[in-house]
């Protein structure tokens, strides 16, 4: 099946057959023994299509210049490492030495991955959408000389099958109609830019800002839900977690018990499905069935950080047990194959698959490789429990069962007639069993590329995981990767890169800029920084790197962010990022616009500068005769809009030892998208150790005369007399926020 873009495309027919290459393909199973230019890439994608026979380029003037000096369309391959089909099409057409003959005779080849290259892919996943209907992964355009698309889709096969035209055919008509139907060509691309150009480029300044239309949001979410397995619409099914966090604080801040049903109900089933990893932990990118149970296998980091979030927001909130499980064991997953433990920084994404015979292998079972790998007294609970028999899940192979948890352990343990106990034992014992195992299986690619944005993401999702659950290994290596990211990716000329750093240390030839989700994502991380340790070096980071952001991405005129960086001169632009975008949607990762303007909000009630609240407000207007309609999409804009209309709340919890620590704990539960939880020594009660706006007003307070702690809560730039009790404490909280 293709890739999907989230909130864009459907899933490819399910009587396609699976197959899957490596992402990283030998040398020796090339068809060609010589490179092209992608042997000097750095992305794990471009560098395992380096040994094809086509003539690839990777994305920049280079490319560009010779299809316009040449006279030659571009093909446009758009992919990812993680993505499945890509690798099909690799093998099928992109390895096929008579297709690569036809590529490289009638076209110049570009080769983009797509997490290297968001803002591409963005664009052009918009033109192929306004051509077929259809976005995702592969990605298959045609393009001008300028980079203008005149025609794409997705998946191709390599000879006419599933109601598609075989590639072969493809190709010889593209360079027809350049060659013999130009002004057709033209002509489309014309409008196909036309159509990228008004992509996300909304103008909605009509609308009013209001709880009320957080709640038109929370409503229009709530109409999407599965009453009966959890999130959202049908198949295939999103985590969305940007709307489940929203769903969290309307729970929390007016009681909406819709909400909260909805919030436990989705974590619940997620967490019991095949697309929760139930042997190491972590989440898988969606499931192409709607009850959570087969999922397409491969897991980003992002997903990951997001509803790691989700989970302790939930469990701060509703204090479910098994929701700090599931994230402790996300964290568990993450820490052991998705980190830098030496240097600090979180890995991509990890390959769903092994080799085109693979679907899927490494994490599923049949019954009699579960019962091999268990003992008898395992097998009793764990079959029944995960669901593993003769008839499985897997499409391409009936006898392959995705784990997924289909009764209670009380229900196990009546089976069994074993205590409940007993029965938690043995399912522990049974996860090592299979997990030593599976861990004797090729386990699939990790992209150990450290993108910013994503990092950034992972860093606040460590930090708050670290201070509910109280894990101060997670903190410490949270923060040095945040070291990491502000040493390595932000320069001394204030700009940020979109990598940290590529596997094995390999330098690019053009460095990708840093796009609006780096930036805003990591002036929430520097804030999140300073208020896990109080080191001003964080705090000036984030004033340094929302000072920059506004300087590079906020268009004055729309007043909203655009995605790339402006420049005075747009023509140096290639191709389709001529078009100015302004993310709004939440697809797959929080949109760019709420992002910044809430994490300008945040600075905003730290620092007294007014210019953020007002960027953050001008920016939220932009979208609000609009934004209504994007539902499901809109999580990160509601609450952005929330954080702007509710007065922040600031809880200072001064001291140390056991009593600040269950002040602090206190402090933070119930999650609130307008409550800033601070720890602070008492030697930092100093104005030059403290950001200006919480200077003012703590600095202020006289510390209550003989008390080791205390806590402060300050609303409107005033602060309530020290609370040195619980039970007052309690009271107050519940007033304030």
């Amino acid at each position: 099946m293709v890739e999907t873009a989230r909130g864009r495309g459907h899933d490819w027919p399910s009587a396609a057959p699976s197959m899957y290459s490596h992402g990283m393909a030998d040398a020796s199973s090339s068809s060609s023994d010589s490179c092209n230019s992608l042997e000097f890439a750095a992305s794990s994608y471009l560098r395992s299509a380096r040994h094809q026979p086509v003539q690839w380029h990777a994305w920049g003037p280079e490319a560009f210049a010779r299809a316009q000096a040449e006279d030659k369309p571009i093909l446009l391959d758009i992919g990812a490492v993680w993505c499945h089909w890509c690798h099909v099409m690799d093998r099928e057409s992109y390895e096929n030495p008579e297709l690569a003959e036809i590529l490289n005779r009638h076209f110049i080849a570009i080769k983009v991955d797509r997490d290297e290259r968001p803002d591409v892919d963005a664009r052009y996943q918009a033109a192929v959408s306004s051509i077929s209907g259809q976005g995702g992964w592969p990605l298959t355009a045609f393009l001008t000389p300028a980079g203008h698309p005149y025609f794409g889709g997705t998946y191709f096969p390599s000879d006419d099958r599933y109601g598609r035209p075989g590639f072969k055919r493809v190709l010889l008509t593209m360079a027809e109609v350049w060659r013999d139907r130009r002004d057709e060509a033209l002509e489309s691309a014309a409008s196909v830019m036309a159509a990228v150009e008004q992509n996300e480029n909304f103008a909605g300044r009509g609308g009013v800002l209001s709880l009320a239309l957080v709640d038109k949001l929370v409503h229009s979410i709530l109409k999407q839900l599965d009453p009966r397995n959890g999130g959202f619409g049908s198949q295939p099914k999103f985590p969305h977690s940007g709307a489940l966090d929203l769903l969290i604080e309307t729970a929390t801040r007016n009681g909406n018990e819709s909400a909260r049903d909805a919030v436990l109900l989705t974590l619940r089933k997620m967490s019991q499905g095949g697309v929760y990893d139930q042997l190491a932990g972590g989440f898988h990118r969606y499931s192409v069935d709607e009850r959570w149970v087969v999922p397409h296998f491969e897991k980003m980091l992002y997903d990951n950080t997001e509803l790691l979030r989700n989970y302790v927001h939930a469990y701060q909130s509703f204090v479910e047990p098994e929701f700090a499980r599931v994230a402790h064991e996300i964290i568990h997953w993450l820490d052991s194959s998705m980190t830098d433990r030496e240097h600090g920084g979180f890995y991509a994404s990890q390959d769903a698959d092994i080799n085109l015979d693979d679907d899927g292998d490494y994490f599923t079972w049949t019954k009699a490789e579960a019962q091999s790998a268990m003992t008898a007294e395992e097998w009793s609970v764990a079959g029944r429990y995960w669901d593993i028999g003769d008839l499985g899940d897997m499409h391409h192979n009936p006898q392959k069962n995705v784990l997924h948890i289909r009764v209670s352990v009380a229900e196990v343990a009546s089976e069994a007639g074993i205590s409940h106990e007993e029965a938690l034992a043995r399912l522990a014992s049974a996860r090592k069993s299979l997990l030593q195992v599976r861990e004797a299986r090729p386990t699939p690619f990790i992209d150990r590329t450290l993108y910013t944005s994503w990092n950034a993401m992972a860093v606040t999702a460590y930090l708050e995981a670290a201070r509910v659950l109280r894990l101060d290994s997670t903190r410490e290596f949270a923060l040095q990767s945040l070291d990491r990211l502000l040493i390595q990716a932000w320069d001394a000329d204030a700009e940020l890169s979109h990598v940290i750093a590529y596997p094995d240390d390999l330098v690019p030839s053009l460095r990708v800029p840093g796009t609006l989700d780096d930036y805003a994502f990591t002036v929430h991380a520097c804030i999140d920084g300073w208020l896990a340790t109080g080191k001003m070096a964080y705090y000036r980071a984030a004033i340094r790197i929302a000072t920059a952001m506004i300087d590079r991405f906020f268009d004055g005129k729309a007043c909203a962010f655009v995605d790339i960086a402006q420049q005075s001169d747009e023509t140096t632009q290639l191709g389709a990022l001529t078009a100015r975008r302004k993310p709004l949607q939440d697809a797959p990762t929080p949109a760019g616009n709420p992002t910044a303007a809430a994490a300008l909000l945040r600075l905003e009630s730290l620092s007294n500068r007014n210019n953020f609240r007002q960027v953050a407000e001008e920016t939220l207007t932009a979208f609000a005769g609009v934004v209504e309609h994007f539902g499901l999409y809109a999580g990160s804009y509601a609450l952005a809009l929330t954080r702007l209309l509710l007065d922040p709340v600031q809880i200072v919890v001064v001291g140390s030892g056991t009593e600040a620590s269950r002040f602090e704990a206190l402090a933070t539960a119930r999650f609130a998208v307008n409550k800033t939880v601070i720890r602070l020594r008492q030697d930092q009660l100093l104005a030059d150790c403290l950001p200006e706006a919480l200077a003012e007003t703590v600095t202020r307070m006289p510390a209550p005369e003989g008390a080791t702690a205390w806590v402060l809560i300050c609303r409107n730039h005033t602060c309530l007399p020290a609370i040195t009790r619980s039970e007052e404490l309690l009271e107050a909280l519940e007033s304030a926020v």
